[in-house]
């Protein structure tokens, strides 16, 4: 999986990322939020997992955002 900063999976794990980060949580925390084994989490804010649109919103619910907001 391609790895450069303008692809979309980039900027969404960055987001999350940043997201995360700002609310003070861990990896296993935002998971449990959403509902997602714990390694998930990592290997989405690694870009290994081309995430489906289910998971994301998921993800950006856990993280009191939107989706559109985590592709920025």
């Amino acid at each position: 999986m391609a790895k450069y900063k303008d692809t979309i999976l980039t900027k969404f794990a960055d987001n999350v990322r940043r997201k995360r980060y700002a609310l003070g949580i861990s990896q296993e925390e935002l998971a449990f939020r959403a509902g997602v084994h714990r390694t998930y989490i990592g290997m989405v804010e690694r870009t290994e997992r081309n995430i489906s649109l289910v998971y994301a919103e998921k993800i950006a619910k856990a993280l009191n955002t939107t989706i559109n907001e985590l592709i920025k």
